[in-house]
C-alpha cells in the first residue's frame, strides 16, 4: 500500500511544465506492465484523472500505456484528448468494439470474458463492482443468440432497473416480469424475475440461458433467508431446460469444489477495474471518548464540504437513514445552505402521502433516503435525481449494496451493522464499491467512520451441490432429483417423500417451510370437520372472518412474521381493511398508523417524528405484508384446502381472485404491469378510465405513448416524469 500511495503521491504532484517527471514516471509504469500489473493498472487511472497536468509531449507515451492495459472505453470516451496514431494501434482498438452494441468498446477484461461466454462453457464472474459486469449482460442479449433467456436477480428495484436497460430489444424479445404475462410465440423471451417468481411462474418456453445476478445469495451462511429460494430456482430450471448460465458476483474467491466441473462451467476472478477508490479512515480522529453526537457533527461537516459532488452516507438500518437524514436538514438550516433544484416528488408527497413527512422538505436541500422501507418508485426517483445532481445526499442502507446504480463519487461507511448484525468483509467491499462510477469517475472516495472489518476469503457455498447436513434445508433437498441425492440425505429425504405424491408436488411448488406447511395440511384436516369450514371454503372477496381465519393461521404456523408493525393477525387484519378500502387507500392506512403511534407515544416525541414513523410504517406494511407474506400465505393455504376437499370430493374455495388483487394492489387485472415498471398506484388510478379493459402488457404501453395529449392533462408534473422514465 505505501509504493502506491508513492505513486499517488507523485501523480498529484504532476505539472504539465515538468517534462521530466512526466517520463520518468511513465517509464517506472511501462517496467511495471509486466512486473506488477494492477499496480500499474491503478497508477494509469490517477494518470487519467489527472490529464490536465500531464506534460504534452509525454502524452503519446502515456497513451500508448493505457492502450496497452486496455482501458479501450476511456480512450473512446476521450477520443478528442486520446488519440491513437499507428495502424496497429487503430486495428487493435477497433477489435474492442461491440459487436452488437452501437458505440459502446469493452475493455481488456470485458473482451476476455466474452470470449467465454459465447464459448461451450458455462461462466461463473467475480469482479469488481465497477467492473460492467451488466454490459456484458447486455452483450448476451444484443446477440441474439439466445431465444429465450431468464434474468434472475434479488429484487425489484434491480430488475425494473435491468428492464429500463433492455426496453430498447422489445422488438426482439418480449419482456416478461410478472408470473401472469404469456410468452411470446413470434419472438424471443426476456424472463425478469426475482428467484421467488421464477418458481411461480408456469409459462415457460425452452430456456436457452440463465443468468443469475448476485450469485453470491446461493449460500445459506449469509443469513439470508431466500437462499433456499435461489437454490431451488436454479434446480427447476437447470434440471428442466439445461440451459447456458452466467453468473455473477462481486469479491468472491471461490465456489463449492466440483461445482463448476460438475456443470461445464469456468470461475473466473479478477480485480480489474476501470475505476479507483480512495480510503480515507475518518476514524482514526475518533477517541473512546469520542461521543454518538460529536461523531455525528464531524459527519456532516464533513458533507457540507462534500456539497458539490454526490455522497452515500451507509446506515444501519432505515430508522437511522431517517434519523441523520433530519439532523442533517437542521444542520443545513443553521448554515443557511439553499440548492435551488426542481424536485416534482415534493408536491407528489404532499397530495398523496402527508404534507408534513419531513422527507418533503429534506429533498428541497438536495437530501434522499434510500431504503427498503420506502416505495419503489420514490427510491427509483430518489436515486435519478442523485444521478442527475439535482440532489447531493442519499443516506441509504444495504439496499445500496444490491446492484442499484448511482454516479457517487463519495461514500461515507458510517455504521458497522447491517441492522443487528455487524458487517462483514464482503459487505464492506461491495459497499466501498459504490464510490466512483464507472465512465463518470476514475477516482471514488470512501470516507470510514468505523473500523474496517478483517480481511477475509469468501467462498460461496451452494447448498443444493454440497448437500453438507448443516446447510442443506429440507425445503432445498426435497427439490433435489433423486438421482442426484448423496447416500447420506438418502433417509432423510425418504421421509420427506412418505407424504402422497400429489400433496409433496404443492409443497414443493409452494416453496416455504415444510414442516408448517404438514402443520397446516393439518389443522384444514380437523378444522373441515368443523364450524370453522366456512371460514376455508370461500371465492371471491373474503368476509372479516374468513380473511382472519387464514390469517390467525398463517401466523400460528410461522407464514407470517409478527414484528414491531404488527403484532397480531387482528391488528393485521384491521390495517388490511383500511388499505383496501376505496379511495384513498395509502392515506388511510397512514393515518391507522399515526394514530397508533399517537397511543403509544411515551418519549414525547414530536408530531413530525410521529409522522415520520407511522409513514414508515405503513410503507413496510404494504411491502413486508400486503405485497408479499399475506399474497403468500393465502396462496399456500388455498393450495392445501383445494387438496385436501378434491380429495374428499367436496367443494374447495378459490383465494385467488383476493390473492391477485393483493399482489396487484387492487389495480385493474391489465395494468398491474404498469405497477412493476414503477409507475404510482396513485397514477395508474387517475388514468385507468382512458385506458381499454381488453389490452395487455406492451399494448398497453402502446396506448400511454399513443394519447399522452389526453392522459397527461390529468397527471401531476411528477407522475409524467414517472411515464416517461418507465415506459
Amino acid at each position: 500500500m505505501k509504493e502506491i500511495n508513492e505513486y499517488i503521491n507523485e501523480i498529484n504532484l504532476l505539472s504539465k511544465d515538468d517534462y521530466d517527471k512526466s517520463f520518468n514516471l511513465a517509464s517506472k509504469c511501462s517496467k511495471l506492465l509486466h512486473e506488477h500489473k494492477d499496480l500499474a493498472r491503478i497508477i494509469l487511472i490517477y494518470i487519467l484523472n489527472n490529464w490536465s497536468n500531464i506534460h504534452i509531449n509525454t502524452k503519446k507515451i502515456w497513451i500508448d500505456l493505457v492502450e496497452t492495459m486496455g482501458f479501450y472505453p476511456y480512450i473512446k470516451k476521450n477520443e478528442f484528448d486520446i488519440q491513437l496514431d499507428s495502424l496497429s494501434d487503430k486495428i487493435r482498438y477497433n477489435t474492442f468494439a461491440s459487436h452488437y452494441i452501437d458505440n459502446i468498446y469493452l475493455h481488456l477484461e470485458q473482451k476476455k470474458i466474452l470470449k467465454y461466454l459465447f464459448s461451450e462453457n458455462n461462466l461463473i464472474l467475480s469482479a469488481p463492482t465497477s467492473f460492467g459486469k451488466s454490459l456484458l449482460i447486455e452483450e448476451i442479449i444484443a446477440s441474439e443468440k439466445y431465444k429465450n433467456i431468464i434474468i434472475i436477480q434479488p429484487t425489484l428495484a434491480l430488475l425494473d432497473e435491468t428492464r429500463r436497460k433492455l426496453k430498447k430489444y422489445k422488438s426482439r424479445y418480449k419482456i416478461i416480469v410478472n408470473t401472469k404475462q404469456i410468452p411470446s410465440n413470434t419472438k424471443g423471451n426476456l424472463f425478469l424475475l426475482t428467484a421467488e417468481r421464477v418458481l411461480e411462474y408456469e409459462l415457460y418456453k425452452n430456456i436457452d440461458f440463465l443468468i443469475i445476478d448476485e450469485f453470491y445469495k446461493f449460500s445459506n451462511k449469509r443469513n439470508d433467508s431466500r437462499a433456499d429460494i435461489l437454490n431451488n430456482a436454479f434446480i427447476k430450471i437447470m434440471y428442466s431446460f439445461h440451459p447456458k448460465f452466467y453468473m455473477l458476483g462481486p469479491n468472491i474467491d471461490n465456489i463449492s469444489s466440483g461445482f463448476a466441473e460438475k456443470f461445464n462451467a469456468i470461475f473466473y476472478k479478477t480485480k480489474y477495474s476501470l475505476v479507483e477508490c480512495k480510503v480515507i479512515n475518518k476514524y482514526e480522529e475518533f477517541t473512546e471518548k469520542t461521543t454518538d453526537g460529536e461523531k455525528e457533527s464531524k459527519l456532516f461537516e464533513l458533507l457540507y464540504t462534500l456539497k458539490n459532488e454526490q455522497t452515500l452516507i451507509y446506515c444501519s438500518s432505515p430508522e437511522k437513514t431517517r434519523r441523520l437524514a433530519k439532523k442533517f436538514y437542521k444542520y443545513l438550516l443553521s448554515k443557511k445552505y439553499n440548492k435551488e433544484t426542481n424536485i416534482p416528488l415534493v408536491e407528489w408527497i404532499n397530495k398523496n402521502i402527508n404534507d408534513n413527512w419531513i422527507l418533503s422538505k429534506e429533498l428541497t436541500l438536495g437530501i434522499g433516503l434510500h431504503s427498503a422501507a420506502l416505495q419503489k418508485h420514490i427510491s427509483t426517483s430518489i436515486i435519478n435525481y442523485f444521478n442527475e445532481g439535482k440532489i447531493s445526499y442519499i443516506f441509504c442502507t444495504s439496499t445500496i449494496i444490491e446492484g442499484v446504480n448511482t454516479s457517487a463519487k463519495n461514500i461515507i461507511f458510517f455504521d458497522n451493522h447491517r441492522g443487528t448484525n455487524k458487517i462483514d468483509y464482503f459487505d464492506y467491499s461491495n459497499i466501498k464499491g459504490r464510490s466512483g462510477r464507472l465512465m463518470q469517475h476514475y477516482i471514488g472516495n470512501l470516507y470510514n467512520f468505523v473500523p474496517i472489518p478483517k480481511k477475509e476469503n469468501i467462498m460461496v457455498d451452494i447448498p443444493f451441490f454440497e448437500q453438507n447436513k448443516e446447510t442443506l434445508s429440507d425445503e432445498i433437498l426435497i427439490n433435489i432429483p433423486k438421482k442426484d441425492v448423496r447416500k447420506e440425505n438418502k433417509e432423510r429425504y425418504e421421509n420427506l417423500y412418505k407424504y402422497d405424491p400429489d400433496l409433496m408436488n404443492i409443497i414443493k411448488k409452494n416453496g416455504v417451510n415444510i414442516q408448517c406447511q404438514h402443520s397446516i395440511y393439518n389443522t384444514l384436516l380437523h378444522d373441515l370437520k368443523t364450524d370453522k369450514k366456512n371460514n376455508i371454503i370461500w371465492k371471491q372477496q373474503p368476509n372479516w372472518n374468513q380473511k382472519l381465519y387464514i390469517l390467525e393461521l398463517a401466523f400460528n404456523h410461522s407464514l407470517i412474521k409478527k414484528s414491531h408493525i404488527v403484532l397480531s393477525p387482528k391488528q393485521l387484519c384491521l390495517f388490511l381493511d383500511k388499505y383496501e378500502q376505496q379511495g384513498d387507500g395509502l392515506k388511510n392506512l397512514i393515518q391507522a398508523c399515526i394514530n397508533i403511534e399517537n397511543t403509544k407515544n411515551k418519549k414525547n416525541k414530536n408530531q413530525d417524528e410521529l409522522i415520520d414513523t407511522a409513514i414508515g410504517n405503513a410503507f413496510n406494511l404494504i411491502r413486508q405484508y400486503f405485497q408479499y407474506q399475506v399474497p403468500k400465505a393465502f396462496q399456500v393455504i388455498d393450495s392445501l384446502q383445494n387438496y385436501i376437499n378434491k380429495c374428499n370430493n367436496q367443494e374447495s374455495g378459490s383465494y385467488s381472485y383476493y390473492i391477485q388483487k393483493l399482489e396487484g394492489d387492487f389495480i385493474r387485472e391489465n395494468l398491474i404491469i404498469l405497477l412493476e415498471y414503477g409507475i404510482p398506484k396513485e397514477t395508474i388510478k387517475k388514468i385507468e378510465k382512458y385506458i381499454p379493459n381488453d389490452i395487455y402488457d406492451d399494448e398497453v404501453v402502446t396506448f400511454i405513448q399513443n394519447n399522452k395529449n389526453i392522459l397527461y392533462k390529468v397527471l401531476m408534473e411528477y407522475e409524467k416524469e414517472c411515464l416517461e422514465y418507465s415506459i
